[in-house]
């Protein structure tokens, strides 16, 4: 059989075991139980399999992204655009039947990440049986499987990306070819438009020091023997790999970048000393505390994690309890892989070995955040860290370097003159010697309960979000113990191979089918615990509407909605009503003030065309003496379980302002927002001198300033006819964002911010068309960039095709 045979049955293997595995979240009409699928997810691809199949491969990069739908108005300036080129996705939730198509879509990337890490094994030299085991540990480890808790599809999506990044760039080292290093900086691109960009950056990180130590491997032992143009080649074929990225991500980089100055973890948040980024605090949070390194052999040692609401699995004794604030994840990645590790340790020390060490204790190193010195050096020094929370969020590098040193060490343990040796006997009784202490932990463990539970009641005793009452050092104590049972029994089955292995008269081609097998075993009782289901709730199934949504669905798009019962605002942005507010982990600085000032008894509900509130009944009496004649309910469903109630005092789209006040500061504009007698009809609040002379706030106004008329309201453009008796500031119930162009009569004119948060332009008396056009710089700059660099590399991809046809043709 030829290797690549090999290779596509190794593959075939890979995915139908992976199918297998997790047949239990991808065979059934359930949903994944985690809110960042149901409230968030769900809505982004819920209309994909709608689509004709044709328009799955359609990507329209004529504009950035303004939604008015979401957030009062939201946008990442295009940032997230690029995932249109995610024909893969779309295809997925395509072909599979919703909700079971969220699970395939997991599954699927995570088979694409076991592919990656068994091409990069055998591009080291691995064996096709080694390469398997080395991809099935990252797609299998629960450090990585037990994402599909957290409801992390996207970072599941772009983590499978990792490792076949590390192949092609590690090709490239082999054979100095252009094609492979411009492959590794697409590909570092393809995984930054999956959105999750943290992960994104660790894996460009990762790919540094990759860099450095191959070059530094390559100084060691070529300088004499190569030719100093040949070691200059490979260091510029490195500066292409950075610079080639660069340019092909730049539809996304360049406006996150821009974007993210004005967010709470940019540049100007303040933060950090001045620095920006987000504070030293929230930047250290879940950071891997260094006792859970027992965690690694034991899982369940500090509990195992659940979701947040709703019901509980019942297969989990003991909640996590550990010193991260919570986590939906757990840091267990089978015993196998670290069971193998020293073997290539012992007898294959190449560069290769050395690299797979460095990413399993770098990626631990750095994954303990606050807990070294390593993690607040680089966060108060290195560019780009202090823009991200969560440090243990690299531990997929050290899955990827344990996927690959278990797979060489699998090689050497089928090495028969290996198994020869002294040092290969030593090792063996060191795998003895494992079940033996998890034995005696466990007995310490039960005769000596009260004295640790004692000694440790401060900790065994902390309530959490999940967990608190009287019985709750008991139960923690039990799971525990049980735990260290359970891995004490796992411990004994891999020593009673390896010893039975260490036979040199025994067979060695069964010995990976049974280590495979006790994997499998040891790496599902872990993750069957984070594959939890529920109905899908009635909100999430295709064309849910409730009466509420039907009235407010009939509303003008002008106007904005608050729901305060808790349902899920996508729920009405799903259905085109526009939301005054929807949770996103990154707000823009002047927003998340404003929301943290936002009054319904003031005029701040006015100016961003708050017109309809949906509370409870209960909600409602208790608001009634609050917010007075101000609001009055309008509709009440049959069920009589919500309330749609109507800001009566809400402004229109647009309107003109005769007067402005030129506040001091931020401070300043807030407090005036919130006074009860500010109004916003007659006077605007602006930050700097008009350029046309207005009305002071005190001076008696008397006549009607004009008329605003909206035409065309979309996303990216709003045309206005106004008709101004007198100078006035026009004023938009839009955030002001400086993506935004204006245009009076089509001439280009400053856009202002107004109260706080607004847009406006000034006009003088007159009939004036005027047009607000979102199109900013950074991604009509970084649109081309991409597309230049996609055509540059498709020109190199073919020249690559034609030459090696050309070789192979027949002379």
């Amino acid at each position: 059989m030829t290797e690549r045979k090999k290779d596509l049955l190794a593959l075939g293997a890979l995915l139908s075991l992976l199918i297998l595995f997790f047949s239990k979240i991808l065979f059934t009409d359930k949903i994944i139980r985690a809110p960042d699928i149901i409230n968030e997810f769900y809505w982004g691809i819920e209309a994909i399999a709608e689509l004709p199949f044709w328009k799955l491969f359609r990507v329209d990069l004529s504009s950035a992204d303004w939604n008015i739908y979401i957030n009062s108005g939201f946008t990442n300036e295009g940032g997230a655009v690029s995932m249109q080129f995610l024909f893969l996705r779309n295809l997925a939730f395509w072909l599979f039947p919703a909700p079971a198509s969220i699970a395939w879509y997991i599954v699927f990337h995570l088979f694409i990440g076991a592919t990656g890490t068994y091409f990069y094994c055998r591009a080291i030299g691995a064996s096709c049986t080694a390469s398997f085991l080395g991809g099935l540990i990252f797609a299998l480890a629960p450090e990585n499987a037990s994402l599909i808790n957290a409801g992390h599809v996207m970072k599941i999506a772009t983590i499978s990306f990792a490792p076949w990044t590390f192949y092609f760039f590690e090709k490239g080292f082999q054979t100095r070819k252009l094609i492979f290093f411009l492959t590794t900086a697409v590909l570092l691109a393809y995984q930054f438009f999956h959105t999750h960009w943290q992960i994104s950056y660790y894996t460009c990180l990762a790919i540094g020091i990759y860099a450095v130590l191959r070059l530094a491997g390559i100084f060691i032992s070529e300088w004499k023997s190569a030719s100093k143009a040949e070691i200059s080649k490979v260091i510029g074929l490195n500066l292409v790999t950075m610079l080639f990225f660069l340019s092909t991500v730049a539809i996304s980089l360049l406006p996150l970048a821009h974007w993210s100055t004005e967010t709470g973890r940019g540049a100007k948040s303040g933060a950090s000393g001045g620095k920006g980024g987000i504070p030293v605090e929230e930047g250290m949070l879940w950071s891997m505390p260094p006792e859970e390194f027992g965690t690694f052999i034991v899982p369940g040692l500090f509990g195992l994690s659940r979701q947040e609401a709703g019901e509980n699995p019942t297969n989990i004794r003991s909640y996590y309890w550990g010193r991260m604030i919570m986590t939906q994840t757990t840091d267990y990645m089978g015993l196998l892989p670290w069971l193998l590790l020293p073997l290539p340790l012992l007898f294959r020390r190449d560069r290769y070995t050395w690299i797979a060490l460095v990413a399993i204790a770098g990626g631990i190193v750095f994954s303990m955040g606050k807990y070294t010195f390593v993690y607040r050096f680089l966060f108060d020094y290195f560019p780009g860290i202090n823009r991200f929370r969560v440090p243990k969020m690299m531990m997929f590098i050290p899955v990827l370097g344990l996927g690959v040193l278990a797979a060489r060490g699998l090689d050497t343990l089928l090495d028969e003159e290996t198994r020869k040796s002294d040092k290969f006997r030593k090792y063996i009784a060191g795998i003895l010697s494992l079940p033996l202490l998890l034995l005696l932990l466990l007995g310490i463990e039960i005769v000596w309960k009260s004295q640790w539970t004692n000694l440790f009641s401060g900790a065994f005793s902390q309530p959490t979000r999940y967990e608190d009452g009287a019985r709750l050092i008991a139960r923690r104590w039990d799971n525990l113990v049980i735990e260290t049972g359970m891995a004490a029994i796992i411990a004994s089955l891999y020593a009673v191979v390896f010893f039975v292995f260490s036979n040199k008269h025994l067979q060695a081609k069964i010995i990976p089918f049974m280590l495979l097998a006790l994997f499998l075993y040891d790496v599902w009782r872990i993750n069957d615990k984070f594959m939890f289901l529920v109905k899908a709730p009635q909100h999430v199934k295709k064309g849910f509407k409730t009466p509420v949504i039907e009235y407010l669905a009939r509303e003008s798009k002008h106007y904005r909605v608050l729901p305060m019962t808790g349902t899920n605002p996508m729920v009405y942005a799903s259905n085109n009503i526009p939301v005054m507010f929807t949770s996103n982990p990154v707000q823009q600085r002047r927003w998340q003030t404003f929301l943290d000032a936002f009054s319904l008894a003031s005029s701040m509900p006015d100016i961003l065309n708050l017109k309809h509130i949906i509370a409870t009944p209960e909600q409602y009496a208790e608001m009634k003496v609050l917010l007075g004649d101000k609001y009055m309910p309008v509709f009440q469903p049959p069920n009589g379980t919500e309330i749609v109630i109507e800001n009566r005092s809400v402004l229109p789209k647009g309107w003109l302002v005769p007067a402005v006040f030129v506040a001091a500061g931020p401070q300043e504009t807030i407090e005036t927002l919130q006074h009860p007698d500010f109004n916003p009809k007659e006077v605007a609040i602006v930050e700097s001198t008009p350029p046309i002379a207005m009305l002071p706030p005190n001076v008696a106004r008397s006549g009607n300033s004009g008329e605003v008329i909206i035409g065309r309201y979309e996303g990216e453009f709003i045309g206005v006819t106004t008709h101004v008796a007198r100078n006035s500031l026009l004023v938009l119930g839009e955030k002001y964002y400086d993506g935004w162009s204006a245009y009076v009569d089509g001439k280009l004119t400053d856009i202002y911010r107004v109260d706080f948060i607004l847009r406006g332009i000034y006009l003088t008396p007159g009939t004036h068309k005027v047009e607000f056009v979102f199109d900013p710089l950074p991604f009509k700059v970084g649109k081309y960039l991409t597309l230049s660099s996609f055509a540059f590399f498709a020109a190199i991809l073919i020249r690559e095709i034609v030459r090696r046809k050309k070789k192979e043709a027949p002379l």
